[in-house]
């Protein structure tokens, strides 16, 4: 029997139990729980989850945990991200992987292949002195998942800097409102230069994978916000068409939405347009298995919608994305494209020949 395998991932939008946060959590778990028990997921990557920390103790996602209560994720094993400097998870924006399979090793990254760059910002008032540190501020989650035929899929879970402009000093009215286009204009360059820094690192560390095992199965999951086919997104796939050299093919990561027909492709509403901003992609091998990918879009409100009154929904303003894949229920030997006496080096078992 082949292993079924569904991927998905899943913006939560801030999910938090603080007392002040409209809609609370008490009112979204109703809703959110319902589209969790759809996605019917093996592995679930979530971005934007809360810690909370009560007198005298330790960090915890205890509104991940109630969320997950009478769900099938309750007793999955996880992953999240780590504050390096309290060793434990972060006030805000945790990543999370949950996986009804065994997890063998995570690890998480930032600015270990990228350090962060530096750059003096151009329309600041008070002008700056010096170039200053410029850090994408989350970390890349990585787990290695065993399936129950023991090969082993790479889940990388991202949640890359959003096109909100970042802050330039003496250019703001209020939260969201400017004094100038050329300030606005800088804090956009900014954060795009955060948003591609994380791709260039992500791909580094895809291809970290690929050096290990060029036949490695992987899959990058996250809110990238971005389309698939916007800079940052074109960085971490790693075209031929790109890069210009064939011999990368093998190195190439797939969009898997793109099966999804367009006038249903889009995990967000912004301004009344449909917006793919939440993917999987997945190298070549993984693609060999891949039978279909949903969005479960059909309740998603705008709330980008300039002067329009504020309304507090208790669903997050991302979709869910779903990749599905049915694998061998045995292990595969995938041969490298170089001939070796007349056959093939198999890469899985390091030993014998593929004919």
């Amino acid at each position: 029997m082949p292993i079924r395998l569904r991927i998905a991932t899943f913006n939560l939008m801030n999910l938090d139990d603080r007392s002040d946060r409209l809609p609370s959590l008490e009112e979204r778990i109703p809703i959110l729980r319902p589209q969790l028990v759809r996605l019917d997921a093996d592995i679930l990557c979530f971005q934007e989850i809360c810690g909370q920390k009560g007198r005298g103790r330790k960090v915890r996602l205890d509104a991940m945990n109630q969320l997950l209560k009478c769900t099938p994720y309750e007793g999955y094993k996880r992953v999240i991200t780590i504050d390096p400097d309290t060793n434990e998870p972060f006030d805000h924006h945790n990543l999370v992987i949950l996986s009804r399979y065994e997890i063998l090793n995570h690890d998480q990254y930032l600015h270990e292949y990228a350090p962060a760059p530096r750059y003096k910002k151009v329309t600041a008032l008070p002008e700056e002195a010096e170039a200053r540190e410029i850090s994408w501020e989350r970390p890349i989650l990585i787990a290695r998942v065993k399936l129950p035929n023991n090969m082993i899929v790479d889940v990388i879970n991202l949640h890359l800097k959003s096109r909100r402009p970042t802050n330039i000093q003496g250019h703001k009215l209020t939260d969201r409102a400017w004094k100038t286009a050329s300030g606005w204009a800088e804090g956009v360059f900014i954060s795009s230069m955060k948003r591609i820094g994380q791709a260039l690192e992500t791909r580094i560390l895809v291809d970290h994978l690929f050096d290990s095992d060029p036949c490695a199965l992987i899959a990058v999951c996250g809110d990238f916000n971005e389309e698939f086919d916007e800079v940052s997104i074109e960085a971490i796939r790693g075209d031929v068409e790109n890069t210009g050299n064939i011999d990368l093919a093998m190195r190439v990561l797939v969009p898997t939405e793109r099966n999804i027909p367009e006038p249903a492709r889009y995990s967000l509403l912004h301004n009344g347009r449909g917006k793919m901003l939440d993917h999987i992609l997945v190298s070549r091998t993984m693609l060999a298995y891949f039978k279909g990918s949903e969005v479960h879009n059909e309740l998603l409100h705008d709330e980008s919608i300039v002067f329009a009154t504020k309304i507090f929904y208790p669903e997050s303003d991302h979709a869910p994305v779903i990749a599905h894949f049915e694998l061998p229920d045995t292990k595969i030997k995938w041969p490298t494209q170089a001939e070796d006496d007349g056959g093939y080096e198999c890469i899985k078992s390091g030993t014998g020949r593929c004919k």
